[in-house]
């Protein structure tokens, strides 16, 4: 059934019911660390990563904790921006939160980001109306506001069979894949199906070069995605 996940009344009306606290979609900063440190280190030079539906998630906190200084949140709910300005509001790191509709981010400059940090957004964009649509704006407009060099860094449930395809269509990143396990509330970690950090070998048809273990994964996709 096809929801309204690309409509900003649907935000709107949802995160006034949870107006309180946080919630992450799929993983944690704390799990994405060692990946993110990999491909965008919080060195000296001050990136300027966006994090895109950043909704209510502590995922951008973790990062200003973690060094990372110029971070852009947006959303397309009002009532979560809104929210999200009034809890970080003395935080000078995560001052950058911005209503916006990641399929028209016009506000940006070409260029102008180093990395893109999605979580669930593209997968919410793909379950709703429109969805090839407005998929290919939004990964236009995240290939835009990239920075040559720059990285989309995609989780997500999508299998590379379908999501090599989509990320391909009209685009030529250099792309590698990660997997990271799914994480039941209240787990901390388990054992590792794969190292995180280990990007892993596929055919150009997006089957997985080896077997055994990588069939049949409980786990998070990861997708980075280098401009070139």
């Amino acid at each position: 059934m096809t929801q309204a996940y690309g409509e900003a009344w649907y935000w709107d009306k949802r995160y006034a019911k949870e107006s309180t606290g946080t919630f992450d979609w799929y993983q944690k900063y704390e799990s994405l660390a060692p990946l993110l440190h990999l491909y965008v280190p919080p060195t000296t030079i001050h990136r300027r990563i966006l994090v895109v539906g950043c909704g209510n998630s502590s995922f951008s906190e973790g990062m200003s904790n973690d060094g990372y200084t110029n971070i852009v949140n947006i959303d397309i709910s009002s009532v979560v921006i809104e929210a999200m300005q009034k809890k970080y509001s003395d935080s000078p790191h995560l001052k950058s939160d911005f209503e916006m509709d990641v399929t028209h981010m016009k506000a940006f400059e070409d260029g102008s980001f180093d990395a893109v940090i999605d979580k669930g957004t593209l997968d919410s964009l793909l379950c709703g109306h429109n969805s090839k649509t407005n998929a290919a704006k939004m990964l236009d407009e995240v290939e835009r506001v990239l920075k040559k060099g720059g990285v989309y860094i995609l989780i997500t449930y999508g299998i590379p069979a379908y999501r090599l395809r989509l990320l391909s269509e009209s685009h030529s990143w250099a792309i590698k894949l990660h997997v990271i396990d799914k994480l039941l509330p209240g787990e901390c970690s388990k054992h590792e199906t794969w190292e995180l950090t280990c990007p892993i070998p596929l055919n150009s048809d997006g089957s997985f070069r080896e077997s055994g273990p990588l069939e049949n994964m409980d786990v998070h996709y990861i997708y980075v995605c280098t401009k070139v």
